[in-house]
């Protein structure tokens, strides 16, 4: 099934002066759900959840070494994207009941490649 699910996302800069890099930009979405369809309808049978990456960063500690200050490493987990993950069918009805199965259905069948 080909489907268009597209996220919305904005970025913000964290900002630690005893962290190497002081400015690391981190990603949010912007939608609880995913845009979808021709039109770009936000639909909550799909939810905008952030891709994470793991990255190693230089901590400073308060030690000094002949006059400079002795960084250790830490490894922290940064966003850095957004995706579209199904929604399980009960959290799915909760947010938005105005979207049924059938309508779902019809959104998915629009989207397929048709063959000739």
């Amino acid at each position: 099934i080909l489907m268009n699910l597209y996220y919305l996302l904005s970025c913000r800069i964290s900002y630690d002066p005893t962290r190497y890099p002081k400015y690391i930009p981190e990603a949010y979405c912007l939608c609880k759900g995913c845009l979808m369809g021709i039109f770009g309808e936000e639909n909550f049978h799909f939810r905008s959840t952030p891709v994470y990456m793991p990255t190693v960063i230089l901590r400073r500690t308060s030690s000094c070494a002949g006059g400079r200050y002795v960084y250790t490493e830490d490894y922290v987990t940064i966003p850095v994207g957004c995706t579209c993950v199904p929604e399980q069918e009960k959290e799915a009805e909760s947010v938005n009941s105005s979207i049924d199965k059938q309508e779902m259905k019809l959104l998915v069948n629009q989207n397929k490649p048709s063959s000739e």
